[in-house]
């Protein structure tokens, strides 16, 4: 008990953080009259996207409590799946509340001093960080004060990750239209630059990021982290025997000292403020590491007496620092890759994809490899072996709140960038904005392979709950029995649907906004010759529209999939199609995101030589950006969510499923 509300404490603690570094953000001098007009189109557009996003979301939550009050009968499954999605909205929308007013300040800071700027614009997106770790681990810690019984927690991880897979489709849905609108019509069709204030589809850009980067991401990681407690103390249930009481406590416990080396490691944030904004984030995830370590080997040590559950856990977090290396080699501006990639984009488009799409063919390969070592390093290390793959899994979470820190980090800067070309503001040092969005793509790019990282080794997790709720390890079940091969063929063929719905919303999305962008511009000329305003609402409004229509389908596909092969082939069989669904999920969403990641750092390689703007060769290089934005932005980090969400449906049906 005391264990617990310790736990409890930090995670206040980290939300206390939360409102102080906000309040270092609020109180930056704001700037001109001119940058305050803009930032304030951004936020007031991005309240909008939220709050008519979120009264989707509570009509789908309302109708779905009435489902569960009508299949389960029980109040506390409906209390705990209402505290899942209120939290992780929450996080979300605490993180993006501050998020785009760090935009504005970060311009701000940055006319007088790049170091200034680096600080809010980072201190920014700690909010988001904290959010998430701090109030994870005050859900988790509830729960187990008020339940005791970690089987019941399921109905929380479903709340979570429902709640998550709505806000990342929706933002990134919205995120990529908006993108996808303002490169075709501004950079190729109009030949103006990004974020130009006469691009009707500017705002809706720069709000995109707010709502897709920000609360999309901060909602799939509050899930990561969520389910993983969720599982770990399930499973610790099943371990008691081998490992004592404090199995339930300890994922909790390493938890909080997670979150207390992420505050550390913010602390070092402001001491290395002097130094290249790129050498004081390695420093900072170094450092957050290494208190890392610390930590679990003292709570292994401590609660645990058991030194093999800390090396497992170690090989999870080092999997997180590991899959940074293959995201560089294949994203890094400069490698390898990406300058094939410009070269072949000399000779047009269809080369550019084409080499796009073969690179993006390997790069599941690593990442896979590097969870699969973790997991089966673990397994065997460990004196208790399901647990080792328990703590690996813990172990990528570590992380995760300095790592969200430096990934919001990244669209402040983007929009910072955008206010100030939009503003015509003039930095101390004219690189100072350009560095740090290029240190903020290099941190979104690390986010998005270490959420894939995180969910495949999660999902695992899930599955191996699953199936030992389920009897799989007692079950005498053929791999010849065609329920079982059409429940793993019909697992692995689902992402793909899920993918194509994801991609295909934003196709519908952003040739509505194209469209919107040219009619402004056929009907009011004087927009290109800066003599009048663009309707910036009606870009934003079109795709906040459209995006939360088309969120709706796949979210349901999600949901139904597990239940109907459930209740029709068996809990084998959707044991077969978790795995299969598991098996693919794992390999599309790496390959989206950094495929999706290549195309886009090839683009900006181009762009860097400010005198191939406009040529064939940019051109070439922006449509494969524009084929690549859905997928490294939508389609793959919405898999990390679906794969999960999908497993947490199994488990919320599986009693039933038994009973059968």
């Amino acid at each position: 008990m005391i264990l617990v509300l310790l736990a409890l404490a930090v995670g206040l603690f980290a939300m206390l953080m939360v409102g102080y570094l906000a309040h270092i953000v609020n109180r930056e001098p704001p700037g001109t009259d001119e940058m305050i007009r803009v930032a304030n189109y951004i936020i007031e557009s991005a309240d909008a996207f939220i709050r008519r996003m979120y009264k989707s979301i509570a009509i789908f939550v309302v109708l779905m409590m009435i489902l569960l009050a009508l299949i389960f009968r029980s109040f506390v499954i409906l209390g705990v799946f209402f505290l899942g999605v209120f939290l992780s909205l929450t996080a979300a929308f605490i993180g993006l509340h501050v998020a785009v007013k760090a935009g504005l300040k970060t311009v701000s800071a940055a006319r007088t001093s790049t170091e200034r700027a680096f600080i809010i614009a980072f201190y920014g997106g700690a909010v988001m960080g904290l959010s998430v770790i701090g109030l994870s681990l005050i859900g988790a810690g509830i729960l187990f004060l008020l339940l005791r019984n970690p089987q019941m927690f399921v109905g929380f991880g479903f709340g979570v990750s429902l709640a998550a897979l709505f806000a990342q489709l929706g933002g990134g849905i919205f995120t990529k239209a908006a993108d996808i609108g303002a490169d075709l019509v501004g950079k190729i069709e109009q030949r103006i630059p990004e974020d130009d204030p006469r691009n009707p589809a500017a705002i809706a850009d720069l709000v995109g990021d707010n709502v897709g980067d920000c609360a999309g991401r901060g909602a799939d990681i509050f899930e990561s982290i969520s389910d993983d407690y969720i599982t770990a103390m399930i499973l610790g249930s099943m371990l008691i025997g081998s490992l004592g009481e404090n199995v339930l406590v300890y994922p909790l416990v390493v938890g909080a000292a997670g979150v207390l080396a992420t505050i550390l490691g913010l602390y070092a944030v402001k001491l290395l403020r002097k130094r290249k904004p790129n050498i004081a984030f390695n420093i900072t995830l170094i450092t957050t590491a290494a208190l890392c370590i610390v930590g679990a080997y003292l709570c292994a040590v401590a609660l645990l007496n058991n030194i093999t559950v800390f090396y497992a856990m170690l090989s999870g977090l080092l999997v997180t620092l590991a899959v940074g290396l293959v995201v560089q080699y294949y994203t890094g501006i400069g490698r390898g890759p990406v300058k094939v990639m410009a070269e072949t984009s000399k000779r047009g488009a269809a080369l550019n994809i084409i080499t796009g799409l073969a690179y993006a063919l390997q790069t599941p390969f690593f990442p896979i490899v590097l969870v699969l070592a973790s997991a089966l390093f673990s397994y065997f290390i460990c004196n208790v072996p399901l647990y080792g793959i328990v703590a690996a899994n813990i172990g990528t979470d570590l992380l995760a709140g300095i790592i969200m820190s430096s990934d919001t980090f990244g669209p402040i800067c983007d929009n910072a960038a955008g206010i100030a070309e939009m503003a015509k503001v003039r930095t101390k040092n004219g690189l100072a904005l350009a560095e740090l969005d290029a240190l903020g793509n290099t941190t979104k790019a690390y986010t998005k392979a270490y959420a894939s990282t995180s969910c495949t080794i999660s999902t695992i997790v899930l599955f191996l709950t699953y199936g030992e709720l389920a009897g799989l390890r007692q079950a005498v079940a053929s791999l010849l029995d065609p329920k079982i091969i059409a429940g793993l063929i019909l697992g692995a063929t689902v992402p793909f649907i899920f993918s194509s719905m994801a991609i295909g919303a934003v196709s519908k999305t952003a040739y509505k906004i194209v469209d919107e962008a040219r009619r402004q511009f056929r009907e009011k000329p004087a927009i290109l010759e800066g003599k009048a305003k663009p309707n910036y609402a009606r870009c934003v409004d079109i795709g906040t529209k459209n995006a939360l229509k088309n969120m709706i389908t796949p979210t349901v596909l999600t949901l139904i999939s597990p239940i109907i092969i459930g209740f029709i082939l068996g809990k084998y069989a959707l044991g077969a199609m978790l795995l299969g669904s598991l098996a693919t999920s794992a390999l599309l969403a790496p390959m989206f995101t950094m495929g999706g990641g290549l195309w886009d750092n090839a683009k900006k390689y181009v762009e860097r030589r400010f005198w191939m703007k406009g040529t064939p060769l940019h051109e070439a290089v922006v449509t494969g950006d524009t084929v690549g934005d859905p997928l490294k932005d939508t389609a793959g980090p919405s898999l990390n969510i679906f794969m999960k969400l999908m497993n947490m449906t199994a488990l919320l049906i599986l009693p039933f499923l038994v009973m059968a």
